[in-house]
């Protein structure tokens, strides 16, 4: 591998496609009444680790490891370097998978593994940013802290498991997810959609002040704060109504505020160029999970339960998350393999099956006759979706680049 992100990108490729047809198997065992497969597991808590914990930091590896030493001005660390530790996290969430219909004890040490590869992986972002002397190391320091989140959060899973608290190992994660994962992508957004859009599209002024990173920096905490407040379910009691007035209007807050700050970066101006449409939808996708989420805390007042939760959740997950991968993910891919910056009528089809299937997946948390089949058309979607799209990008990590250039 030439360059940093091919071999991570590759993994997580191989990750994303394998964990999505596994979750459709699910589904559909689920909608079709088919004799379940054995699981060891719960599958829920399954798919939720390695949706978190699996992919996500191997794209994460590829572009900290490219892009991190030129914002702190050292050099990147060699690409054999890396191999171990990604390959380490790769091979722990697929045994992980198997695990989930052999014994819990497969599956733990699959995690065992994956958690001892994220922590290396930490470690040597750590070590660049402790050589480094530049004056502006924020966003580098944030990111370098999710990652020890991250890490802490995996344990936290693993020691879970090991003592048959599957319930415990599902808030570990909802907290590596708020404090790791959602930390990183508001980190780079705060820090390259601004300085993107700037670049292709000059009479947009670059706008990133600090205080947007607290918020959204701020914002997550409070998420991964409000995960262990409700650890064993809503608050039930007399003060079960005030949390959930505070947390709804700080969610509709912040929700708010996220949905103007992605017009002022620039969202009806990026409609023009697909590749940074895909971008800025991407982050428009994070303001309407935090109103979800607000609405969802304010109407469950009245029926008793925040219902709409789990849309907003994975309005966050695969409208947020899933959409910023995937245009992330595409832009370093073409740049770094010598192709335009663009996003051809594949990717940018892809993109909109992406969303149809967000909007599915949020439909179907609602209680109806239809929720089912909505969540097996959401999965397949999904599936399909990452299929085709790991499948093309992945056969470019082993090529050279096709302009002929290094890298």
């Amino acid at each position: 591998m030439l360059a940093p992100h091919r071999l991570g990108f590759f993994l997580a490729m191989v990750l994303l496609v394998a964990s999505g047809a596994w979750w459709a198997m699910v589904q559909v065992s689920r909608v079709f009444s088919w004799p379940a497969p054995f699981y060891a597991l719960s599958p829920t808590v399954v798919h939720a680790a390695v949706m978190v914990f699996g992919f996500i930091p191997l794209f994460f590896s590829g572009f900290l490891f490219t892009a991190g030493p030129k914002w702190l001005r050292v050099e990147p660390w060699p690409t054999h370097a890396l191999r171990a530790p990604l390959t380490l996290q790769a091979a722990g969430w697929l045994v992980w998978l198997a695990g989930a219909h052999l014994r819990p004890v497969v599956s733990l040490l699959g995690a065992v593994l994956a958690c001892g590869g994220l922590t290396w992986m930490g470690a040597l972002f750590w070590r660049l940013v402790l050589r480094s002397s530049a004056e502006d190391q924020v966003h580098a320091r944030a990111i370098g802290a999710a990652l020890i989140v991250g890490s802490l959060s995996l344990l936290g899973v693993c020691a879970s498991l090991a003592g048959g608290a599957q319930d415990i190992a599902r808030v570990f994660v909802l907290t590596g997810l708020w404090g790791f994962v959602l930390v990183v992508y508001v980190t780079v957004a705060h820090r390259m959609i601004p300085f993107f859009t700037s670049s292709a599209m000059p009479f947009i002024q670059v706008w990133r002040p600090f205080w947007l990173l607290w918020l959204m920096l701020g914002a997550a905490a409070f998420e991964a704060a409000a995960v262990w407040v409700e650890f064993e379910g809503p608050l039930r009691g007399p003060v079960a109504p005030a949390w959930m007035l505070l947390r709804g209007v700080l969610e509709l807050g912040v929700g708010a505020v996220l949905l103007w700050l992605a017009g002022v970066w620039g969202l009806v101006q990026s409609l023009k160029n697909r590749l940074l449409a895909m971008l800025h939808i991407g982050f428009l996708w994070l303001g309407l999970s935090f109103v979800l989420a607000g609405a969802a805390q304010l109407l469950g007042l009245v029926q008793g339960a925040p219902y709409l939760a789990l849309g907003a959740l994975h309005a966050l997950t695969m409208g947020c998350l899933g959409s910023l991968m995937l245009a992330m993910v595409t832009r370093v891919s073409c740049g770094h393999s010598g192709r335009a910056l663009v996003a051809d009528s594949i990717a940018w089809s892809l993109f909109w099956v992406l969303q149809a299937a967000t909007v599915l997946r949020i439909v179907a948390t609602l209680p109806t006759a239809f929720s089912g089949a909505l969540l097996l058309v959401a999965a397949l979607l999904w599936t399909g979706t990452m299929g085709v799209w790991g499948m093309r990008l992945g056969t470019w990590y082993g090529r050279l680049r096709v302009d002929g250039r290094p890298g």
